[in-house]
């Protein structure tokens, strides 16, 4: 019994094939070898004589011609079955040693393939670096953001981003804007003074936590939801999701979605550079995260992320944090493209944008592997200083992000696009014997009256 499934189409090949093959074994063709000899002791008889055989007179002796008759493929496929079988298999066609050589054949092609995709020493290279400098980065530079009498404080490139920050968001500036009614938003309790249903851990503190209107990414969606609704939407510290009408808070609602968006971006700009700013995007979605046993405290996750904000650990830190991460980007994209470039690939088809493997085969394999260097390093950076808040978010995000399509590459798309690889060469190959058939058919049958059925 074979161990491949043929379509109905590729079964009627396999029949016909072994029809035609049966076919021409069982022609008798004869034996020339006599007039072989024949031939050259005449060519030598005449050459004794003086007489050349390059000019010598040709004998066409004209003949009819033949009909040939061309039948249907249904007719090659009925005829086939019934003088052979219904079920031949594809190899029995094959003698064992055309089998090996299939075999070694087809990996070969998948070898080639596989070396498409397959880092050298200066891919590898590449990736290391980029991981290490981030790395160093995010030790040495971003570091772990403190409280001190002068706010919160933590490596050199960590604290410029602050500053940054807070020059380009002045204290005075921003504290009357959170007190124009421009900036003013119904889900900015911050306490249970104005609620109706109690929300665990609403303080001045942790309210922008709580309070999904003030994660810069969900903001967008339920900031504006809430401004339009005059709701409050919370996560509270026990994992409850609560969403209420701000009846206090009326005034501050609106019925224009873009005026709601507006009054949103203009409410994240009056608090993102407050004692307790806004938190790291998504932040909030892990008061959600209500279980583990974490540390000496036996903390949950939940209350691990809670007293991370606490410490400092905002959406400013956050941004500071992306920094080593966008620099392993920059640098593995910069040198896949700089290496294309130098092994004569074109500048449009090196630039290092796309993660499509078809164009660049390498490129999304290396960005995972300088993330992963990154992130194991962090981790064990955490694992080492009992900290969390020396875990570098936006890096374990783009780690995940990586290992998701590197996870999806190997499982799923390689296999794929391998088989399309060699299928397609196959065919290629296939059509230059399809060609010579033509060929072939077309001198053969300059001899013959050719009729198609």
């Amino acid at each position: 019994m074979s161990k491949f499934k043929y379509t109905e189409t590729e079964q009627q090949f396999n029949n016909v094939l072994n029809h035609q093959s049966k076919g021409l074994s069982s022609i008798k063709r004869p034996d020339m070898a006599s007039a072989e000899t024949c031939i050259s002791e005449s060519e030598a008889l005449l050459k004794e004589l003086g007489i050349s055989t390059e000019n010598l007179p040709k004998v066409v002796n004209p003949t009819p011609k033949s009909v040939m008759v061309v039948p249907t493929w249904e007719e090659l496929c009925n005829q086939a079955e019934q003088e052979v079988s219904s079920t031949t298999d594809l190899e029995f066609l094959f003698t064992d040693e055309e089998l090996r050589m299939n075999q070694a054949a087809l990996r070969a092609l998948n070898a080639d393939y596989n070396n498409i995709h397959k880092l050298d020493k200066i891919d590898i290279t590449i990736c290391a670096a980029a991981g290490i400098l981030g790395t160093i980065i995010d030790i040495l530079l971003i570091g772990i953001p403190q409280k001190t009498p002068e706010g919160l404080k933590g490596g050199p490139l960590s604290n410029y981003v602050r500053d940054w920050f807070n020059q380009r968001f002045p204290e005075e500036e921003m504290e009357k804007l959170a007190n124009s009614k421009v900036s003013k938003v119904p889900y900015d309790a911050q306490d249970n003074r104005h609620t109706k249903e109690y929300v665990d851990g609403l303080s001045a503190y942790y309210h922008r936590l709580l309070s999904l209107g003030h994660d810069p990414f969900l903001g967008l969606i339920f900031g504006v939801y809430d401004i339009l609704t005059g709701k409050m939407t919370t996560i509270d510290k026990t994992g409850k999701i609560v969403s209420q009408v701000m009846e206090n808070y009326a005034d501050r609602k609106e019925s224009d979605i873009f005026v709601a968006i507006a009054k949103q971006i203009i409410h994240f700009k009056s608090d993102i550079t407050t004692s307790m700013g806004l938190p790291a995007p998504l932040m909030g979605l892990f008061n959600l995260l209500q279980f583990g046993s974490i540390g000496e405290e036996e903390q949950t996750i939940a209350e691990i992320v809670q007293g991370m904000y606490y410490e400092g650990y905002d959406f400013i830190h956050f941004c500071s944090m992306s920094i080593p991460t966008m620099i392993i980007e920059v640098i593995i994209r910069l040198g896949y493209g700089i290496k294309r470039i130098k092994e004569g690939n074109s500048i449009k088809n090196s630039i290092p944008f796309s993660l499509n493997r078809e164009k660049h085969p390498k490129l999304s394999t290396m960005l995972f592997i300088g993330h992963l260097a990154a992130t194991a390093v962090n981790a064990g950076k955490v694992y080492f200083t009992k900290n969390p808040m020396a875990i570098n978010y936006p890096q374990w995000v783009a780690f995940a992000k990586y290992s998701y399509k590197q996870l999806k590459w190997v499982l799923l798309e390689k296999p794929e696009l391998r088989d399309a690889y060699i299928r397609g060469i196959i065919a290629e190959e296939l059509n230059e014997v399809y060609g010579e058939i033509d060929k072939s058919f077309a001198k053969m049958s300059e001899e013959y009256i050719v009729v198609f059925n």
